[in-house]
């Protein structure tokens, strides 16, 4: 059977609908899209208040060292380890709770996206202790910060949601919702 227009599959012939029944298959994937948003921005969420309310004790987090040593860096020795970690820490968990209970999301993404620019400059500002033996082998440290991409995604995604938008489960509905926005937007659809 030919694809749909816009080349999205018919879901009666995914691979997925040969092993479980459509019907079972339509219901999966509804309750993907409706919650996968959702656990995604409270998941974040979570690791935000964890990491940043391990950075309130000094030692605590693994990104400690690197962290405060990146601040201080990045302001040329004016802000140290002293005043830069409980700042960190307090904005992190902000940003863990804004996104667990979903309140003023954007402000929450903007800071969110702000502090993952200051947390990849290590990768520049110290490769001996994100490279091994060189770029691009990582550390773990470096591991660490390479992994925030995910991170980053993430926040797309609950940005792109900050609007009421949600996720659409049927390929058909989506397109036609796709076409719409960029419509109302004034983005001329490409793969039109």
């Amino acid at each position: 059977m030919p694809a749909r227009s816009g080349g999205v599959e018919d879901v009666r012939h995914s691979c997925m609908a040969r092993t479980v029944p459509v019907s079972i298959d339509r219901r999966i994937t509804l309750w993907m899209a409706r919650s996968g948003p959702v656990l995604l921005r409270m998941s974040v969420g979570v690791v935000f208040v964890w990491f940043g309310v391990l950075k309130f004790f000094p030692g605590l987090s693994p990104a400690d060292e690197l962290a405060t040593d990146t601040i201080s860096k990045l302001t040329f020795g004016v802000v140290q380890a002293d005043v830069s970690r409980p700042v960190l820490a307090t904005w992190e968990t902000l940003i863990g709770v804004g996104l667990i209970g979903g309140v003023f999301l954007r402000t929450t993404v903007a800071l969110l996206l702000l502090q993952m620019a200051g947390t990849v400059t290590p990768l520049v500002l110290f490769p001996e202790r994100c490279w091994r033996p060189w770029f691009p082998v990582p550390t773990l440290e470096g591991q660490y910060i390479i992994k925030n991409i995910v991170i980053i995604s993430a926040a797309l995604v609950v940005g792109a949601r900050v609007r009421g938008g949600g996720m659409i489960a049927s390929g058909t509905v989506a397109q036609r919702a796709r076409r719409d926005d960029e419509a109302r937007a004034g983005v001329a659809d490409a793969r039109a």
